[in-house]
């Protein structure tokens, strides 16, 4: 599990730390952040994790039209390509510019979220009671030509920057809002997880792991609690996984995110580094089975 958090707390002086050695070449960063976050070296010869094997994913597999789908708001296009808009999460906006939003014509709740970073959101349930102006600096922090990633994730290194803002999705009764997160491969959903209990970034949940019928598999991630109870199967399920296999065809591996509120499916995004390829499992001999699933080819 990552100890290293529990030795340095601030998420901001880790990455700091990080960034010092962005210097070294990919594969050695690699390398090092893999060992950091997991207390294993990656075996990158023979990899037989899913972890390993998507270190090599960053490293070998350079297809354009990943950067694309990792775009927040490119994406868009390549679900509409699909036959799928209908599923699309209603657009207010996109912009290159914070002083191009204008938040007076904007509904009350919204969402917004760079279109290039991962856990950059900001959630606005009632507009009267946030300062526009502390977001629109938090904007231009987003606005920003990226750096590279300290995990070395390629897709992601030639998105231009925008600002995307749609509809706020509502939490349900139990003020949770359940999305849907399909591991695909080669086209085919092999697991899904959802989490319960969490807050607006994904954090102190709880989170399950499900395969393609639904039924509750014995494993977890190490840095979440496990979902115990019982949790009924959503609405159109099949039909999520239908479309999680049409939108993951022409990747060896990708996860496809929904959100599904009554029934009604809502695209979230396509990742193709799950958690940067530094999760631990519990038990471990999960790496290995998702691992199997997964077949490297350079491109």
């Amino acid at each position: 599990m990552n100890f290293y958090k529990k030795i340095i707390r601030s998420q901001k002086l880790r990455f700091k730390i990080m960034r010092m050695f962005s210097f070294l070449p990919e594969k050695t960063m690699i390398k090092l952040i893999y060992l950091i976050k997991t207390g294993r070296k990656p075996n990158l010869i023979q990899p037989k994790r899913y972890t390993e094997k998507l270190q090599l994913y960053k490293l070998n597999y350079r297809d354009p039209l990943m950067t694309k789908c990792a775009d927040k708001f490119e994406v868009r296009n390549y679900v509409k390509s699909k036959g799928y808009e209908s599923i699309l999460n209603q657009l207010y906006g996109v912009y290159d510019n914070v002083e191009e939003i204008n938040f007076n014509s904007l509904p009350n709740s919204f969402a917004i979220k760079a279109n290039n970073g991962s856990g950059t959101n900001i959630f606005v349930k009632d507009k009267s009671e946030v300062d526009i102006e502390v977001i629109k600096k938090q904007l231009n922090i987003w606005l920003r030509p990226k750096k590279k990633s300290v995990y070395k994730e390629w897709c992601y290194y030639n998105i231009k920057p925008k600002i995307v803002i749609e509809k706020l999705i509502e939490r349900d009764l139990n003020n949770d809002l359940p999305d849907y997160k399909f591991f695909c491969f080669d086209g085919k959903v092999y697991c899904l997880y959802t989490m319960i209990d969490y807050t607006d970034n994904h954090e102190n949940g709880k989170l399950g792991f499900y395969d393609s019928n639904f039924n509750k598999l014995p494993y977890r991630r190490s840095d979440y609690g496990e979902i115990k109870s019982h949790i009924q199967k959503p609405k159109n399920f099949e039909k999520m996984v239908e479309i999680a296999e049409k939108l993951s065809e022409d990747f060896p591996h990708v996860r496809v995110d929904f959100y599904n509120v009554d029934g009604k499916i809502i695209f979230g995004e396509l990742t193709f580094y799950n958690a940067g390829g530094y999760t631990t499992f519990v038990p471990d001999e999960f790496d290995f089975i998702l691992g199997d699933q997964f077949v490297l080819q350079k491109k």
